[in-house]
């Protein structure tokens, strides 16, 4: 089975910087698009980041030059470093990864557990 973790998420001030980590694993697996979603309190879910495996990279619109998704493919992790957060960044930020085997007739997309990140002003 395939697994995503997530980790890196905390409480910080407005201003201040987390970096969110999040590793697949799984036996004969090769990881496509790697994103970064989030989900605020009573907010529809949005893309936050997505890295391509070529690392083609999309942004949403709210990040502005804030965040920044990277990946190592050796170690199946995407990196997103998130700076002078605001608290309406408040949310649970979930990676998600598209997944591919060679036993698999299609691609499926798996999801972390979620990491809160927590922004006070």
């Amino acid at each position: 089975q395939v697994q995503l973790v997530e980790s890196g998420g905390g409480s910080v001030q407005a201003g201040g910087s987390l970096r969110l980590s999040c590793t697949a694993s799984g036996s004969d697996v090769d990881i496509h698009d790697m994103v970064w979603y989030r989900q605020g309190p009573g907010k529809q879910r949005e893309l936050v980041a997505q890295i391509s495996k070529s690392g083609h990279i999309n942004y949403g619109d709210f990040v502005v030059g804030r965040f920044t998704i990277s990946r190592d493919n050796t170690k199946n992790t995407v990196i997103l470093q998130m700076n002078s957060l605001k608290p309406e960044d408040t949310a649970v930020y979930l990676c998600s990864a598209e997944v591919r085997r060679p036993v698999w007739i299609a691609p499926a997309r798996f999801w972390g557990q979620g990491t809160q990140v927590t922004v006070s002003s």
